[in-house]
């Protein structure tokens, strides 16, 4: 059984930093492609970056040059260094797993982490 859980969220002023950490038990990350998604109140699940098997990263537009993605293999851990951030980047964060490649579509993710909250205050 896997289990991602998320940590780092909380409130931030606008420009400021969080990273933010996604931990995994019962499956490998290196073995798995792994996004973050986001969503805000009333809004869809929305795509911001992710790590595919191989160690590649991929960013959404909205997020590219700001947010960093990365991956510990010794830890099992995932980052999400998210720097210049905006009230526009406020939402629930999560890390969500699937088998081979990286996709946008959340819906082709299984495995999901319960959500940090990140609040960017203007």
């Amino acid at each position: 059984q896997v289990q991602l859980v998320e940590s780092g969220g909380g409130l931030v002023q606008a420009g400021g930093s969080l990273r933010l950490s996604c931990a995994a038990s019962g499956r490998t990350f290196s073995t798995y492609a792994t996004a973050w998604f986001r969503q805000a109140p009333g809004k869809g699940r929305e795509y911001v970056a992710g790590i595919s098997r191989g160690g590649t990263v991929g960013y959404a537009d909205s997020v590219k040059g700001r947010f960093t993605a990365s991956r510990d293999n010794a830890k099992n851990t995932v980052y999400l260094q998210m720097n210049s951030l905006k009230p526009e980047d406020t939402a629930v964060y999560y890390c969500a797993t699937r088998p081979n490649a990286v996709l946008l579509d959340p819906s082709q993710y299984n495995s999901w982490g319960q959500g940090t909250q990140v609040t960017v205050s203007s």
